[in-house]
């Protein structure tokens, strides 16, 4: 009988305890607490939202997202290694948010660094796990870069498969459209 009685209190002290704990990442809070500038973002305003990721930088300087978010905006202004600083910021204070892998893969594919694009494309494909054919379509384009044909084929297969039509339309251009590749 005791024994029944202290399962029980001991069952109801863990539904009170799982319901009063804050289950919100550090990532979950910020993207809270930064709405007004990721608004910014989506409303492509990129140099209002920079100067709103920067002050939140200075403020919040283990921030993530403030750093993924300032990063996003010098890669929208074609401050390439700027953000490529930011991006591996917010990489090494959380290495779980693919938009990161993928804008740092942009921004080397922009500088032209293809094998460190390539394997940030790889890093947003793992991470994003069939969600967004973007990480998909850009390996395929830094594949390119690198001679791998065939798998740069297979990746925009799989993005059209996931509906994006900007692969669609690549695979229609050469090299795929060629009579020395299709005979391989």
């Amino acid at each position: 009988m005791e024994v029944s009685l202290l399962v029980l209190l001991f069952t109801i002290y863990l539904a009170i305890r799982y319901f009063t704990t804050d289950h919100d990442t550090p990532s979950d809070k910020d993207r809270k607490r930064f709405q007004r500038g990721i608004r910014l973002v989506q409303a492509r305003l990129y140099t209002d939202a920079f100067a709103y990721f920067d002050d939140a930088v200075k403020q919040y300087p283990k921030s993530a997202v403030a750093y993924a978010y300032r990063g996003k905006c010098q890669l929208a202004q074609e401050n390439y290694y700027s953000a490529i600083y930011d991006l591996t910021q917010a990489i090494s204070r959380d290495n779980t948010q693919a938009d990161c892998y993928l804008d740092r893969g942009i921004a080397y594919y922009q500088v032209e660094q293809f094998a460190d694009a390539f394997r940030e494309f790889d890093k947003a494909v793992w991470y994003f796990r069939d969600e967004k054919p973007d990480a998909y379509r850009w390996r395929a384009i830094a594949r390119l870069k690198i001679q791998q044909l065939s798998q740069a084929e297979n990746d925009l297969r799989r993005a059209v498969l996931m509906g994006d039509e900007n692969s669609a339309y690549l695979l229609t251009q050469p090299p795929f459209t060629t009579k020395e590749y299709q005979r391989k």
